[in-house]
């Protein structure tokens, strides 16, 4: 089964781009591929970050003052 695509015009910086053709050649996989590798990277941080922030919603909330006493009560300040 073919993989769907989409076109897309991207403008890159000079030097950018003949880094990513440099790679391109030494890895044999087209400078496309590198970048859907990339943004795929990039999302799949993102979406762990989200997730984070989620888990991190329900947690009680501190003021500074508060994590400073913490802090210096657990010795690390």
């Amino acid at each position: 089964m073919a993989t769907l695509t989409k076109r897309a015009t991207i403008y890159f910086d000079t030097d950018l781009h003949k880094a990513l053709r440099l790679k391109s050649v030494e890895t044999s996989r087209s400078v496309s591929e590198l970048v859907n590798e990339a943004v795929k990277e990039a999302l799949a941080e993102d979406a762990e970050d989200l997730k984070s922030f989620d888990e991190m919603a329900y947690e009680p909330l501190m003021s500074y003052k508060e994590m400073l006493k913490r802090l210096k009560k657990d010795g690390r300040i």
